[in-house]
């Protein structure tokens, strides 16, 4: 659990961030989203201390981060950066290997874990551990700088706008990775962004910022349904809201009883992009598969709209 209780950052008389309290279950992603300027990244940095806060406070497991020393917090927080931050003048093996080495792990221990790690992203062992940073695309670059946050098995990561610099296709497949390891690790996430949709597709639980000030926080569904303010309803998007609201739902979600011919849809596949499937096949309705492929009934456009309805 991560409390961040009254947490404020002054420069002079400006204001950075202002009295930001929140509570992030363990486990979970938490994305802070804003525009430029919002102090979505001074708060990021205040957790693990790379700026002091002026006044408040951050509580990781119930002990207040200013009881720790800096170079001990920051060894057991995995922090990630846009533009990945690898050496280079190091291999990627030695990038990777750049915290255990230095909480004193054997050689063995390291090895092992960069092994995992290029395994788990997708980065052959034999192909990568020896290349140096310059010698890989953005996409496998930025894998890296994940990888190198979680080599020391860290129980939370902070990301501080780490997909930014991606083309889009490359940017979706490392959202994705993204999930994928938090899913397998349990990692606590707390990922800055200045894009709405990214924050919605990635996080359990999102939080806007505007002027230093936290504006809203809750579940990606509370804020589309119910924005607290008028800049959280503009940040959302009005026209856009019923098919950001389809993109958290699944196929599961709007299952009905009964076959339907034409191509299967899985059924974890997001509402809105059954309905595209839909529109471009010129259908009605699609069956419904497990991952396993059996049959479980079908999906329809009209059970789909239901599902994107402005609530009573």
């Amino acid at each position: 659990m991560i409390e961040i209780e009254h947490l404020t950052k002054r420069y002079g008389n400006t204001t950075v961030v202002d009295d930001v309290s929140l509570s992030i279950a363990k486990g979970t992603i938490t994305v802070v989203v804003g525009t430029s300027g919002s102090g979505k990244s001074t708060l990021l940095r205040m957790i693990n201390r790379l700026v002091e806060p002026s006044s408040g406070r951050v509580l990781i497991d119930g002990r207040d981060t200013m009881s720790i020393p800096e170079d001990a917090l920051r060894h057991r927080i995995g922090y990630a950066i846009q533009g990945h931050g690898l050496f280079p003048h190091r291999t990627v093996a030695e990038n990777i290997a750049t915290v255990p080495r230095l909480l004193g792990w054997d050689q063995a221990r390291i090895d092992s874990r960069v092994d995992e790690l290029l395994r788990l992203f997708q980065l052959a062992p034999d192909e990568f551990a020896r290349k140096y940073p310059q010698q890989l695309s953005g996409g496998q670059q930025q894998r890296v700088g994940v990888a190198r946050a979680l080599a020391a098995e860290p129980e939370l990561l902070l990301m501080d706008e780490p997909f930014g610099a991606l083309d889009p296709i490359i940017r979706g497949k490392a959202q994705e990775d993204l999930l994928a390891i938090q899913r397998r690790f349990g990692t606590t996430v707390i990922l800055v962004t200045h894009d709405m949709e990214e924050a919605f597709h990635l996080g359990d639980k999102v939080a806007v910022m505007d002027r230093a000030r936290l504006l809203q926080y809750g579940t990606p569904a509370e804020i589309l349904v119910h924005p607290a303010e008028a800049y959280v309803e503009r940040l959302v998007g009005t026209a856009d809201r019923p098919f950001r609201l389809l993109s958290l739902s699944t196929v599961a979600d709007a299952l009905e009883p009964g076959p339907a011919s034409g191509q299967p849809v899985d059924k974890g596949t997001s509402l809105r992009d059954a309905l595209a499937r839909m529109m471009w096949a010129g259908r009605t309705e699609m069956p419904v598969v497990d991952g396993a492929g059996a049959a479980l009934g079908k999906v329809s456009v009209a059970g789909i709209l239901a599902h994107g309805r402005q609530p009573a």
